[in-house]
């Protein structure tokens, strides 16, 4: 199928671009704060190596994302009533940016300003990776959607790599100039900010509304409780939630802490820590971008297998690692498989989401995967918690989550699901 032929009728390539340049943006706030400068630097300097730094820092993650857990479908179905997806992105895409920027002030010691702006930053960053997920629908044909979804997950990652890179350089000259993490590390903070508004600029100039507003048959609330009494239709979806419930567990658990673990457990400093990261996005976009195609010729459910199975093999590889070569290809089996699932899953979820309600449906895949994000990371933390600091029983603990997700993916029908959203009109 040629690149045309994958995207729905009357939708051209500048506004697919224009959509992944939101992927592309927001990546940087994932990459550099939540996965490799940020989290190290709280659990070491903002809450000084404290035996509970690192449960904290997955308490205020996972704070954020039971907000999210509870306004997601909300956002959704108003959204999609008013049709004010770009919107409401837009008021999403400015808290992520303001919030990330303000990560400048919190010092060493102050624990709580930092983990309030945590909270807010990642919150904004959730809604609005929700919200631009809704427009795959939109954009894609339905027997491309893995392609299309992987090609934004791939530009995101090249996204996060480029806001990554810049900041390595800017640490690297900075410490040239005899400055510590204090100091470096909040420069990041804006530099991160400042690239995130730039690159989702074309988003907002290019990529359209389609929706029209629907009549008021109810509130938000209202028309998310009809989903949920008819969920029972569209029962392919309902099980993939419950399936992106446990093996999102395991991957946000490994996007949150793989920074910690690299520095806590095998030793890297700051910048072989970031090194890693930037290559590892390499990784990752080659996974997204690879398996998108892949899904599309296998289908969803043996590609998603297949990933799942890579995903428990790199959490047995992490465990096992006692130097660094074992441990990079561990990471980048991460990376790999990191691109390849969520892609993957994105592609899933629009397949099996009725038409002009996609934001109400992408909310409640925002709903599974924050849920996941909460009791994924903390079951991290608690462990290295109550076994004094054991990276290593972390990472273990967190596999099981993909071994959960494999058993539930056997019983996904998508066929059965895609007739089911056809039937519904």
């Amino acid at each position: 199928m040629p690149q045309g032929a994958a995207l729905a009728p009357e939708v051209k390539l500048r506004e697919v671009w224009a959509w992944s340049m939101y992927d592309f943006a927001n990546s940087g706030y994932t990459t550099v704060v939540i996965t490799a400068v940020y989290n190290a630097f709280f659990v070491a300097a903002v809450a000084g190596r404290a035996p509970w730094a690192t449960f904290a820092w997955t308490a205020a993650l996972s704070l954020s994302y039971l907000a999210v857990l509870l306004t997601a479908p909300l956002i959704g179905a108003w959204a999609d009533a008013h049709a004010a997806k770009k919107r409401l992105l837009g008021i999403a895409t400015a808290g992520c940016v303001l919030s990330t920027a303000a990560l400048v002030l919190p010092g060493p010691g102050a624990v709580a300003l930092a983990i309030a702006f945590i909270v807010l930053s990642n919150f904004f960053f959730s809604v609005g990776e929700n919200l631009i997920a809704a427009f795959l629908p939109e954009l894609a044909d339905a027997k491309a959607m893995g392609r299309v979804s992987g090609w934004g997950w791939a530009f995101g990652y090249l996204g996060g790599l480029v806001s990554l890179g810049i900041s390595l350089i800017y640490i690297t000259w900075a410490q040239g100039r005899g400055q510590g993490a204090a100091q470096f590390v909040p420069a990041t903070m804006l530099i991160t900010a400042a690239l995130f508004a730039l690159c989702a600029t074309p988003t907002f100039l290019f990529l359209r509304e389609r929706a029209v507003p629907q009549p008021r048959d109810g509130k938000a609330w209202a028309r998310v409780l009809d989903t949920l009494r008819h969920a029972r239709q569209y029962r392919d979806l309902r099980r993939f939630l419950v399936c992106i419930l446990f093996y999102q567990a395991g991957i946000m658990a490994v996007i949150a802490l793989a920074a910690i673990y690299a520095q806590e457990a095998m030793k890297f400093t700051q910048q072989q820590t970031i090194v890693l990261v930037l290559v590892v996005n390499v990784t990752a976009a080659a996974g997204a971008f690879g398996f998108g195609y892949l899904q599309d010729a296998i289908g969803h459910v043996r590609a998603m297998a297949l990933i799942l199975a890579g995903w428990i093999v790199m959490i047995a590889l992490a465990y096992l690692a006692d130097d660094a070569p074992k441990f990079w290809v561990a990471a980048n089996l991460a990376g790999l498989c990191m691109g390849s699932s969520q892609a993957a899953g994105r592609a899933i979820v629009g397949y099996l989401s009725p038409r002009r309600r996609e934001a109400e449906f992408f909310g409640l895949w925002g709903l599974a995967v924050k849920a996941a994000s909460i009791f994924g990371p903390l079951t991290y933390g608690a462990v290295t918690w109550i076994f004094q600091g054991d990276h290593r029983l972390g990472i273990l603990a967190v596999g099981a989550y993909f071994v959960v997700g494999l058993a539930l993916l056997a019983g996904l029908d998508m066929e059965r699901g895609r007739r089911a959203v056809l039937e519904a009109g």
